[in-house]
């Protein structure tokens, strides 16, 4: 039997977009209103409490628009969302969720209400438990910020996210290819890897995306490739631990004799409180006495004559019998 299904279909056209997510309407609702309530909570910290309770108009406006009922517990610190009656489109309630949960974490409200858009989606990223060290995490929390938050912002041109490090967490929020790098790139520098190297390659594969020629073809091997270098040249280990071949023993090494043992065979241990007080007393005289003998010792060089060259004490020497022999010559002429 001849296939049907590469028959011409004349209302399949090119000028359709076969991508293209349509609004969710109400008319669109052929169900009617849903049988059972759907509701998500989630907790929010104490700082947020103030600003919450500030925006908590504009959200409450925003989610009746799809029909989703909010509550702000300021006593139990909690934020509710559940659907109602007038509820149409059942993925409001998961993105009212998300809502509540990008609110939570530190979202300004005018940036967090654009998650009930068609096409952006949110995500959460955990970064505490990826690093041990605390200091190391907050170092490499750091990286993804960069200087005066340069980073940050050439990571949200690049993949078209809006991204917050707060806390423990990196909020992102834009289109799913988008949050997807932008989860690669937190992952690998809480690993340790730089994220300007992931910056470097987004900025080449967005070059090239605008080559229609080079749509279809790998980009392998336009990316770098970055290899790791060990940035000391020094060979040789700082501790050089001494290697040669030791005579096998089957004994174990003689134990260290405590403070205690050395005390008891020096005879300090059975001293009396007076005695022990005389004995330190004398051993810091002695130790004064060295010290002090060491001291006058070096003011001493100071008035040390330096030593004198062969040549020039031979040549002294010389001067002084010639002088003496004048002198003698002078006395003699004198006496006749």
């Amino acid at each position: 039997m001849p296939s049907t299904h590469n028959t011409e279909k004349p209302w399949d056209t090119d000028d359709i977009d076969k991508w293209k997510v349509d609004v969710f309407k109400p008319e669109d609702n052929l169900g009617g209103t849903f049988t059972e309530e759907s509701s998500f909570a989630t907790l929010f910290p104490k700082y947020r409490e103030v600003y919450l309770r500030e925006a908590w108009p504009l959200i409450t406006r925003s989610l009746e628009k799809l029909g989703i009922a909010c509550t702000l517990d300021l006593v139990e610190g909690s934020m509710t969302v559940k659907t109602t009656r007038k509820t149409y489109d059942p993925a409001a309630i998961l993105n009212a969720r998300d809502l509540i949960k990008l609110l939570a974490r530190s979202v300004p409200a005018p940036q967090a209400i654009k998650i009930l858009d068609d096409g952006v989606a949110c995500d959460v990223i955990k970064v505490r438990n990826l690093v041990r060290n605390k200091e190391r995490f907050v170092k490499r929390r750091q990286r993804i910020l960069g200087p005066d938050g340069s980073t940050l912002k050439a990571l949200e041109l690049l993949t078209g996210c809006y991204i917050l490090v707060q806390g423990n967490t990196v909020s992102c929020m834009g289109g799913y290819k988008g949050l997807k790098e932008v989860r690669r790139v937190v992952e690998d520098c809480m690993a340790n890897i730089h994220p300007i190297y992931h910056i470097k390659e987004l900025m080449i594969k967005r070059e090239l995306a605008k080559d229609p020629e080079l749509a279809n073809e790998n980009w392998e091997r336009f990316l770098p490739h970055f290899k790791k270098r060990h940035t000391s040249k020094r060979r040789t280990p700082f501790k050089v631990t001494d290697k040669s071949k030791k005579v096998y023993t089957p004994f174990p090494p003689p134990q260290e004799k405590s403070k205690v043992d050395l005390q008891i065979e020096s005879g300090e241990y059975f001293l009396g409180k007076q005695a022990k007080e005389r004995k330190e007393k004398e051993r810091r005289e002695d130790a004064m006495k060295t010290k002090m003998e060491q001291k006058r010792k070096e003011r001493e060089k100071d008035f040390v004559a330096p030593e004198e060259n062969v040549k020039e004490k031979k040549k002294r020497k010389r001067d002084e019998d010639g002088g003496e022999k004048k002198k003698k010559k002078k006395t003699a002429e004198s006496s006749k």
